[in-house]
């Protein structure tokens, strides 16, 4: 039951009832209404600002843990491109050049993303900015990884063709040490052993027991194993590629066949005196793009450095050839 309120009137020295208009009653209400929205507006606006709410709360360590994820990614991205920069020098600086293929430019290697904004999903974030910048890193050092890897599968296939390409140069000596009798004639101009004309000799004799071993000086195939040359006798002709060829002379029996394939160091006939010669020897030649060459020059894979001296000495004699 609401209060009666009086008031003291000082005409009629007396106290009257205080009449509440209806109309004020309702402003008094409608300001009261105001003011309570207002105060609990600015409540809850302070309180925002001071007072976070479990979901916010939850919110903020969710991005500060995205934010340590990032530093600490951009930190395994660091590591990483140490370690390709490495790669990289290396592959420039030491694979390419012993392979003999041209570096690949730095501008290539580390080309960024041109045309259209590959990022522009990534905009308008809190965060945007790390989150670009991490992407745009890791684009990039995807590209070079990419780049290095091809570069490296090139460098594959350039060192199978240079181990293939090494195992087919004639480089060992025809006929070994104890075998041989000795280094008959080298290459150069020497005494025809039966004119007794001077006259250029365009391989070595090596000097062996008739039926001594005659072994492959590098891999190849075998195109020629007959007696058809003139002045070769029995002789065998290896095609090693790149240019080079080996032929084997006056052998007493052969011991591959036409069209075989053979590996350095492979029997392939045996010292014998057919065709055009004094005595029991191999005569042996090297040819490169259909030329003649010094033999001599082919004998790393299986002379010492005294026995490779010795053996240059002897070829440098100018003296009487065994064909």
């Amino acid at each position: 039951m609401s209060k009666v309120k009086f008031y003291y009137d000082s005409d009629t020295l007396s106290y009257k009832k205080i009449e509440r208009k209806k109309r004020n009653t309702v402003k008094y209400a409608f300001i009261f209404i105001l003011a309570s929205a207002l105060f609990a507006f600015l409540f809850v606006f302070l309180a925002s600002q001071f007072v976070k709410s479990p979901k916010e709360r939850a919110l903020v360590r969710e991005l500060q843990h995205m934010e340590l994820q990032y530093k600490l990614l951009n930190k395994k991205m660091d590591q990483a491109q140490n370690v390709l920069s490495n790669v990289e020098e290396r592959d420039n600086a030491i694979y390419r050049l012993y392979f003999e293929a041209n570096p690949i430019p730095e501008e290539q290697r580390k080309a960024g993303f041109g045309g259209i904004n590959r990022y522009k999903g990534l905009e308008g974030f809190d965060n945007s900015k790390i989150i670009i910048a991490t992407n745009k890193r890791m684009d990039i050092l995807q590209k070079q990884i990419v780049v290095q890897s091809k570069s490296l599968d090139e460098i594959a296939v350039l060192a199978a063709d240079k181990e293939k390409f090494l195992a087919s140069i004639p480089a060992i000596q025809p006929v070994s040490n104890e075998d041989m009798t000795r280094m008959a004639s080298g290459y150069g101009y020497r005494t025809d052993p039966f004119t007794k004309v001077r006259k250029f000799h365009y391989g070595m004799d090596f000097t062996a027991p008739r039926g001594s071993p005659i072994y492959a000086s590098g891999d190849g195939t075998v195109t020629r194993a007959d007696n058809t040359a003139t002045g070769y006798g029995n002789h065998i002709r290896i095609d090693h590629g790149y240019g080079y060829e080996s032929l084997y002379a006056h052998l007493y029996k052969y011991n591959v066949r036409v069209n075989q394939k053979v590996k350095r160091g492979d029997l392939i006939g045996f010292v014998g005196s057919t065709g055009r010669s004094e005595a029991p020897h191999l005569h042996y030649e090297v040819w490169k793009d259909d030329d003649r060459i010094n033999p001599i020059n082919f004998y790393y894979g299986n002379l010492s450095a005294e026995e490779y001296s010795k053996l240059l000495e002897r070829a440098s004699l100018e003296n009487q050839s065994l064909d």
